[in-house]
Formats: C-alpha cells, structure tokens, sequence
C-alpha cells in the first residue's frame, strides 16, 4: 500500500474511533439545558446549549396546525434526537421542564417521529411571550395520527430543560 493511502486509512480509522464532536461550553446565553443519564458534558454534569449550538445541530421545519396557534404556522429546530445524541442521552425517558417548572414526562421512543425542539415560528425566534424560547413540536405535518390528547401533553412550550432519566 501507497504511503500516502496507508496515512489516508490511518486518519479516517482515528476519526471513526473519536466521538463526533467534544461538546463545546455555550458562548452566548444558555437557552437549554440537558442533564440525568447523559455522557456529554459541558458545564458541571450538565449538556448547556446556547442558541448557535442549536442552530448547528440537525434540524427541521414543519408547516402545520396546531391546538395553541391559528392556522397552519412553520416551525423550525433542531430535532429533539439531534440534541439527545449531542449530550449522550443513554436513558429512555425524558422529563420536559418548562419555564414555570411545568413539567411532563416523554419517551425518548418520541426522538425517532422527527419531533422538533422548535426555536422558530414562522421565521421568527420564539419568544417567552410565544412559548419560546423553544417548543416541543411533534410532526403533525407528518403523520395525522399524533394529533390527539397523548401528543399535546408532551407538546411542552418554554422548555428550559431536558433531564434524561432511566
């Protein structure tokens, strides 16, 4: 093998045998926190994220209703598996905190439907004033079916923070 070719592997080997990323500490203001059963951290035992950190994460934006907005309204965030795997979620349940520590329980299963911690409504950061700063959003624009009671209850708005629990 070429020397050059035997470098080549060599790296791409190191690369595949590092984690991704090393989780930065947040520059600008913490807008989530994520802590419990997780293996990436950045401040203390907690996974911070600053909004920048959020924008470069995965994400998506869905157009479609909602029972707390009028009409179809577009959202846009980083999916929520996308920062589950950022901070190393190892458990299976989530515990949702909103603002004024309304808090409900989701299964990190809920990762997989394309669900979004939505920062955006309608090209617009989210206010507190308009359940920012961030929305869990399942994929109703996706899948009619998760529209009921069992969704909305999970659809946490002001979300703070994220604890991942056994």
């Amino acid at each position: 093998m070429p020397f050059g070719s035997l470098v080549a592997t060599l790296l791409l080997a190191a690369a595949a045998a590092t984690p991704a990323f090393a989780l930065d500490p947040p520059v600008g203001p913490v807008v989530l926190t994520v802590k419990g059963d997780i293996s990436e951290t950045n401040v203390g035992d907690t996974a911070q994220f600053d909004q920048a950190m959020l924008d470069a994460l995965p994400g998506r934006e869905g157009a479609m209703e909602t029972p707390w907005t009028k009409g179809v309204v577009t959202f846009k965030g980083p999916l929520l598996r996308a920062v589950l795997e950022a901070a190393g979620a190892n458990g299976a349940n989530l515990k949702v905190r909103a603002l004024n520590d309304y808090a409900a329980d989701v299964p990190v299963a809920d990762a997989k439907l394309e669900t979004i911690l939505a920062t955006q409504m309608d090209g617009k950061p989210m206010s507190i004033r308009d359940k920012g700063p961030m929305m869990l959003v399942y994929p109703f624009d996706l899948d009619q079916s998760l529209f009921n009671e069992k969704y909305f209850s999970r659809s946490v708005w002001q979300i703070k923070e994220i604890e991942v629990l056994p």
